[in-house]
């Protein structure tokens, strides 16, 4: 079931690529590949699912809430593992700071639905030991995601990103087990 709403987001970002640049609610399309499961900020969960994540972000029009500085962008994305592990979709806002010429500082906050695992399985406690050696446990479908992106323009149109992504319930959306999540990762961002 999950899997199809993955697909059905990917579909949404692939369309939404397509509007005309005119139509001023995209600012910008993301895509690329972030190494899954890694030593960040959980490091006795790391490195326990496989595959790499391909990620899609859809960047759109600065709200203009907080003035020009402080306004953030919405978002949308998907990130797909390779090899059948956790995927996610997830929905927030992110903000952009020019630190230098054409370098952008951008940190994120959002809400986001999973494919991992919830709780261990197994009936005896080596079985559950077996099944948590090689799965996180995150405790709650839906989770927070934080994330935190440098991005350096090329051009007018074309830019690249080193990507943090950090998925955690914080024990306000679940309570339990809370594992969490890291992936880091290089993107390739085009500006309308």
């Amino acid at each position: 079931m999950l899997e199809k709403k993955f697909a059905l987001a990917l579909a949404g970002l692939g369309i939404a690529v397509n509007l005309p640049a005119h139509a001023e609610i995209l600012d910008n399309v993301r895509v690329g590949v972030l190494d899954h499961n890694v030593e960040v900020l959980t490091p006795k969960n790391s490195n326990k699912e496989p595959g790499v994540n391909v990620s899609a972000e859809l960047q759109f029009s600065k709200l203009n809430i907080l003035g020009e500085t402080w306004s953030p962008h919405p978002y949308i994305m998907a990130s797909v593992n390779t090899e059948g592990a956790t995927s996610y979709a997830a929905v927030g806002l992110e903000w952009d700071f020019e630190i230098f010429q054409g370098w952008h500082l951008q940190p994120g906050i959002g809400y986001t639905v999973h494919t991992g695992e919830l709780e261990s399985q197994g009936s005896t406690p080596e079985e559950r030991a077996d099944f948590e050696s090689t799965h996180l446990l995150l405790g709650s479908r839906d989770l927070f995601r934080t994330s935190l992106a440098v991005t350096k323009d090329i051009n007018e149109h074309w830019g690249v990103q080193l990507i943090y992504d950090h998925l955690s319930h914080g024990q306000m959306l679940g309570n339990g087990r809370n594992q969490g999540l890291d992936d880091v990762g290089l993107r390739v961002v085009y500006n309308f």
